[in-house]
């Protein structure tokens, strides 16, 4: 198979993945382990993380919301990270902040890019107050505005005290806000009476 076939079915299998393929989807159009070595050595794939690979120039930038949608379909957008999309913090976030089940394997987020900091939580606080969010082109889960105060009130010794007003403020000053489901989602991930005290003199 010579170099322009090689880029064509590549490119062809980056567009219909959203730029970032799997080993197995190589394995697919014929590349044995040696056939993938030797696209990586002459620097027509490159690894981003083990079994994934996009292309090492690609006339497409694969935008890093994408990469997160395909590396991690199941991680839900969080903290500073859902708190400047809900524009509740106008600082832009330098890494990715994500929640996933605990159980989750850690290795996953040994990667050089794009940047991301898991939040590990019990599965069954991953199955309410989840929404999507369109970022960047390409749909992502996102922790609902209500959630996203419960988690921000539940990890308020993390963060730093001007980014948590500014949050809390936000969130009051918001019309989309809905105090009943914030009761809601606060007694099921078990931060209700925080919630009263913190947020409660404001509503």
């Amino acid at each position: 198979m010579n170099d322009m076939v090689h880029k064509e079915q590549l490119e062809i299998l980056a567009l219909q993945s959203g730029g970032v393929f799997r080993t197995s989807d190589l394995a697919a159009l014929g590349y044995t382990t040696y056939g993938i070595r030797k696209l990586l050595a002459e620097r027509i794939i490159e690894r981003i993380k083990p079994s994934y690979y996009r292309l090492y120039e690609s006339a497409t930038e694969v935008s890093e919301a994408m990469q997160i949608a395909q590396l991690f379909p199941d991680g839900v957008l969080c903290m500073h990270t859902a708190l400047f999309y809900y524009r509740y913090s106008d600082r832009t976030p330098l890494v990715w902040e994500l929640a996933f089940d605990r159980d989750t394997s850690k290795s996953r987020f040994k990667l050089d890019y794009p940047f991301v900091h898991p939040y590990y939580m019990k599965s069954e606080y991953l199955n309410f107050g989840v929404t999507t969010a369109e970022y960047e082109g390409c749909t992502l889960k996102i922790f609902d505005r209500d959630r996203l105060i419960c988690e921000c009130v539940y990890y308020e010794h993390k963060m730093d005290r001007e980014s948590y007003n500014k949050a809390v403020q936000g969130y009051v000053a918001d019309v989309r806000k809905n105090v009943p489901r914030l009761l809601e989602h606060a007694t099921k991930r078990r931060v209700l009476k925080k919630v009263k005290n913190r947020i409660g003199v404001w509503l």
